[in-house]
């Protein structure tokens, strides 16, 4: 497991004057953990955003403290934990860092990474669709996949599925999310012939629909008279047949 190393500074910037720290280049952050005093420090912001592309939020990181006189020890085991993303920008505004214990187990979500080639895709019969993108699984930190590889070479058929129970783990990481849950399937592949195809059969029901049915105010074939219409041919005066004249 590749280690990853980040210098950090204790802070004193608290409340507003943190916006401070961000316009010299610097990145609030919190260290936390069981057992562990919660300690406000700050981090060069370019040097976090080197290591956290690399390290994600399972990378295990040693956080070195240039200073002894700080009363934080020289260096300590940390995963990158709620990096705060400001809404506008969407750049961090501050991250928290998770300090664990290097013999005792902790869960974390790994990134699903897609290897080899659908023949479903390659022949033009479907589309992968991503149903999941992470992974909750629970190790030793130094036994942290970086990532979860799923080889989606095997999915040769429309609707064919690769789920969590598919996938295939170390031995010392423990996979918690549902094994029921599918990872990534193949969708029905939707062409731009296929869809003219439907609309124009629509348009033709659509058209046959309205031939069928019967002109305004005329009863439809086979119809019965209404009640209403049966009352007012009752209700009409017989007509009077002209008297014969008498010889």
């Amino acid at each position: 497991m590749k280690k990853y190393t980040l210098k950090a500074q204790p802070r004193t910037a608290l409340g507003r004057k943190v916006k401070n720290l961000r316009t010299q280049g610097l990145l609030p952050a919190t260290i936390y953990g069981k057992k562990v005093k919660s300690s406000s420090v700050q981090v060069v912001a370019d040097e976090f955003f080197k290591v956290y592309n690399e390290a994600g939020e399972t990378g295990l990181v040693e956080l070195v403290f240039e200073k002894k006189s700080t009363g934080l020890p020289a260096g300590r085991q940390v995963l990158i934990h709620n990096v705060q993303l400001d809404p506008v920008s969407d750049t961090p505004v501050h991250v928290e860092f998770f300090q664990v214990d290097l013999k005792e187990k902790v869960k974390a979500k790994v990134p699903v990474v897609f290897i080899g080639e659908s023949p479903a895709v390659s022949q033009k019969q479907g589309v992968l669709l991503t149903l999941l993108d992470e992974i909750e699984v629970e190790a030793l930190p130094t036994d942290l996949p970086e990532k979860i590889s799923v080889d989606v070479s095997g999915l040769s058929a429309v609707d064919q599925e690769f789920k969590v129970s598919d996938l295939k783990v170390p031995g010392e990481v423990t996979v918690l999310t549902d094994a029921a849950i599918g990872i990534v399937k193949v969708g029905s592949l939707v062409t731009k012939e296929a869809e003219a195809e439907a609309k124009a059969a629509e348009e033709a029901a659509a058209a046959a629909a309205a031939e069928a049915a019967p002109a305004e105010g005329a009863p439809a074939e086979g119809a019965e008279t209404k009640p209403e219409e049966a009352k007012k041919e009752e209700l009409q005066p017989p007509t009077e047949k002209p008297q014969e004249e008498k010889k």
